[in-house]
């Protein structure tokens, strides 16, 4: 069999990685490199196990921009690659059609599904859960949130209709929250993903006429910028950071190395696995703040 000659996988900072979109001019300004040294790091700090996989298999790595210009398709169309990997995106983003439209092997981290092979955690469920940690006692929770679509603006909503977010990760979680909710749901959305704007929207929403007295984050970085604000309400995070252990966060964990690596493997023409991406929910003492649990 002819050996794999190039690996084609894409940067698509959406709701997974989302919210550092707005940032990302200034972080590659203030560590002076460029726009494709910034993708390979980026790429490499939420799918690690990619460059692994595909050592093991001899294959190479290519990184083709996915910028939202309409060359983008351009781009997929021309990639002299094997197989595509296409980092999470929005549902209105033709890059999935066009790698789709290649017949070449090809995985979606995240989503959005579009007939491609998707590797994600059930992230409504685990939503669901984590807000159950952080809800049970609320009388008014709050969510901090990824951005809701390509335009990535920061709102304050209530009760918005979880349907309306064509970031897929960001959908199904507020879909998760908002059953785990019993009361009308606030839901401040991020900009970028950083504990200073967590802090920034905690504040908006301590400064409302009814305040929060519990807050989930799509993040840990969220959450640890909220726990700066709001230290005595049960807060929650998501994905288990070292952060997050130190500073006794009750989150949601997910393997993005495995996630990675089951990426790869359908991009190297594997089929992909019928077991789901691995979650749980890891309990510490930010989200039993102030909760009365009788005894």
């Amino acid at each position: 069999m002819p050996r794999r000659n190039a690996y084609a996988g894409f940067a698509v900072f959406g709701a997974f990685w989302g919210v550092w979109g707005a940032s990302l001019p200034a972080i590659r300004d203030q560590a002076a490199v460029t726009d494709g040294q910034l993708g390979t790091a980026l790429l490499f700090i939420g799918a690690g196990a990619l460059p692994a996989m595909l050592l093991a298999d001899r294959a190479g790595l290519t990184l083709v921009p996915s910028t939202g210009e309409r060359d983008d398709v351009d781009r997929v169309a021309e990639a002299v690659v094997d197989g595509f990997v296409v980092w999470t995106t929005a549902d209105d983003d033709p890059v999935v059609d066009a790698v789709a439209a290649t017949g070449r092997h090809a995985a979606v981290h995240g989503g959005p599904d579009r007939g491609l092979p998707v590797v994600t955690i059930d992230n409504r469920a685990a939503a669901r859960a984590i807000g159950g940690e952080a809800f049970s006692h609320a009388g008014s929770p709050a969510v901090l949130s990824f951005p809701r679509d390509r335009a990535r603006e920061s709102q304050l909503l209530i009760d918005p209709d979880p349907a309306t977010a064509t970031f897929p990760i960001t959908r199904e979680r507020l879909a998760g929250y908002r059953e785990a909710a019993a009361q009308s749901l606030k839901v401040a959305v991020a900009a970028r993903n950083s504990a200073s704007e967590g802090a920034r929207l905690t504040a908006a929403l301590l400064s409302g006429p009814d305040p929060p007295d519990a807050i989930a984050a799509m993040s840990d970085e969220l959450a640890l910028g909220a726990l700066r604000v709001a230290p005595n309400i049960p807060i929650t995070g998501w994905d288990d950071s070292d952060a997050a252990e130190q500073a006794g966060l009750t989150t949601v964990w997910q393997s993005l190395h495995d996630q990675g690596a089951e990426c790869a493997r359908i991009a190297l023409g594997r089929a992909p696995s019928r077991q789901p991406s691995a979650w749980r929910v890891v309990r510490r003492q930010s989200s039993g703040v102030n909760r009365h649990t009788g005894g």
